[in-house]
């Protein structure tokens, strides 16, 4: 979400405008630009190997473990986003060129430098998810002890069949 709105910034003093109305053609002016917007849009909707794909899944997930309905509705939010965001970097990046966007510079050298560690650590951390989930898990265990006494941290996902609840 940092770097969407890192990115919007960038478009922003490009365009002087957000109003997808008034862009459009963007990747055709500023390939670079719009590759890394498509970049972080892709791993924000949750795309394998992108780092949002990895707290998504993992909120779905939990959710599941804890009401069907409740995962469902998650599940239908992070389609939907992920429709918008894909929706609205098609009205910005493909179409006509309007005449007062044709000349536009594309990423610098400066933003490049600003750009590359957070589209690294994109991929880094939807790759190799460990390095955040383990240092996470002992309060991620503690808020589950608190919250749930009874539930084991090993395996969220598996409900008490003791307790006279359904196996997923």
């Amino acid at each position: 979400t940092g770097a969407l709105f890192l990115l919007v910034g960038m478009v922003y003093e490009r365009t002087h405008t957000r109003d997808l109305d008034r862009m459009g053609g963007l990747a055709s002016v500023m390939p670079w630009l719009m590759g890394a917007f498509l970049f972080t849009a892709f791993a924000s909707a949750g795309l394998p190997g992108l780092n949002g794909f990895v707290g998504e899944f993992l909120v779905i997930v939990g959710t599941f473990a804890v009401s069907t309905w409740l995962g469902a509705l998650a599940a239908t939010g992070i389609v939907l986003a992920a429709i918008y965001l894909l929706w609205s970097y098609q009205r910005m990046a493909f179409g006509p060129v309007r005449k007062e966007h044709r000349l536009l510079p594309d990423v610098s050298l400066r933003e490049v430098v600003v750009l590359a560690p957070v589209l690294a650590l994109l991929l880094v951390f939807g790759v190799a998810p460990s390095l955040l989930t383990d240092r996470i898990d002992p309060a991620t265990e503690a808020v589950i002890a608190h919250v749930a006494p009874n539930q084991d941290t090993t395996d969220v996902g598996v409900r008490s069949a003791a307790a006279g609840e359904d196996l997923p």
